[in-house]
């Protein structure tokens, strides 16, 4: 039987089941239509409406008269969820045996690789990766705990010591997560006008000579405003749209999928950094464990070779959360050096990418380091501008939902 489209109801007509007149909501019925629709779509399973689950829970809210919470409404996401399930499981799994051991931990790796093209190909924004990250730095932490720290081969100052980097690491994502700066709105005609005023600058001074290969009017091009068509506003020099975000960012980096933010302007700083204390306190980590459970052996040798750790089940799953540990940490070294290397050379990762696709850039050091020779003045210099660059711009109040 075909059912007929929900209707308002007229004045005189008795209200909705989840009408509320008492607390005089801004709502005094819901689309019932619309809520069953969600319900049969998340039963089929159908994978066309990504927030089914949202939605059916915003109306559920709606219908028992749910008030919203201090810091706003909250969308319950699923992609929180994997990570909370997955990790634990999968190392509980691979710590069984040693083949065990090598087939999740080879194939976990390809896992999140694959969701994060299939994410970044859609530019749809998904909270598995700080899951996932902030997931497994709470699990790894517990296990230290719960499996190393009763042994009694770790003294009560490393235990501080580990705890301490772990809570300067969280204050610090939490400061990066304060948002990237984002462009200031302005006036149409204001952002015309300095389009107009700097393309005149421009044409001035077009019969610059080549400098390193790269003729000056191309830097000046880099550095002349430009007016976003997706936001309509004037985008300063180096600012760039985020296609993820919805918006223009000051000295757009590269969207962070394991921040779930934009590293722009206002938190470049603070996101190197977080990788910085992120990457220490994960070595100090590493190196308690494999000495409470490899005591023997060196550190090196202990990650390759430990005679009977795999005779308990504790310190078997002690070593595959090591072994996770150093393929987590070896993927973030390797973004902490390229950040290291762009800054050095003041180029950040976006303009780097335009300047390969442009083919106005030239690699160097097997292909880690993209010189664009635009803002460079020097290894020096570079550094004096990115420690002193403004970030003012951002400007706003932390709130918890930042953080998400």
């Amino acid at each position: 039987m075909k059912r007929e489209r929900f209707k308002p109801p007229e004045p005189d007509d008795p209200l909705c089941c989840c009408g509320d007149i008492d607390q005089q909501r801004e709502y005094c019925c819901c689309d019932c239509e619309e809520l069953d629709d969600a319900c049969e779509r998340l039963l089929r399973g159908e994978p066309d409406k990504p927030d089914v689950f949202s939605r059916f829970i915003s109306r559920m809210a709606d219908r028992l008269g749910l008030p919203c919470c201090a810091i706003g409404p909250l969308r319950l996401e699923l992609s929180v969820l994997p990570p909370m399930v997955l990790i634990p499981g999968l190392l509980r799994v691979a710590a069984i045996n040693c083949l065990l051991g090598v087939v999740v931990l080879t194939a976990l790796p390809g896992l999140v690789l694959w969701y994060y093209y299939v994410t970044h190909r859609r530019k749809r924004r998904t909270l598995f990766f700080l899951s996932l990250a902030l997931f497994s730095l709470a699990y790894m932490y517990y296990l230290f705990l719960t499996e190393i720290v009763p042994r009694g081969d770790v003294s009560n100052l490393q235990v501080v010591t580990a705890t301490t980097g772990m809570m300067l690491t969280l204050i610090s994502l939490v400061r990066t997560k304060q948002g990237p700066g984002f462009v200031k709105s302005q006036s149409l005609a204001q952002g015309i006008n300095s389009i107009s005023t700097t393309n005149q600058s421009t044409n001035v001074s077009g019969d610059s000579t080549p400098c390193n290969g790269i003729s000056q009017l191309n830097g000046e091009k880099e550095g002349k405003k430009k007016l976003c068509p997706v936001c309509q506003l004037v985008r300063p020099p180096r600012a760039g749209h985020c296609r993820i975000c919805g918006a223009c960012v000051l000295r757009m980096d590269h969207h962070c999928v394991w921040i779930n933010s934009c590293v722009g302007q206002a938190n470049h700083r603070q996101f190197i950094l977080t990788l910085l204390l992120f990457l220490a306190t994960s070595f100090y980590g590493i190196t308690l464990v494999l000495q409470s459970i490899c005591p023997r052996q060196s550190l090196f040798t202990a990650m390759l070779y430990c005679p009977g750790v795999y005779n308990q089940y504790s310190t078997a799953l002690c070593f595959t959360c090591v072994w996770y540990s150093v393929i987590i940490t070896g993927g973030l070294l390797h973004l902490f050096i390229l950040q290291i290397i762009n800054v050095s050379y003041n180029v950040t990762e976006r303009e780097a990418q335009i300047a390969l696709r442009n083919k106005t850039g030239r690699r160097r050091f097997c292909g880690l380091v993209v010189e664009t020779g635009v803002y460079s003045r020097g290894f020096l210099q570079n550094w004096i501008q990115f420690l002193t660059m403004n970030t003012d711009e951002n400007g706003s109040p932390f709130t918890f939902t930042d953080m998400v």
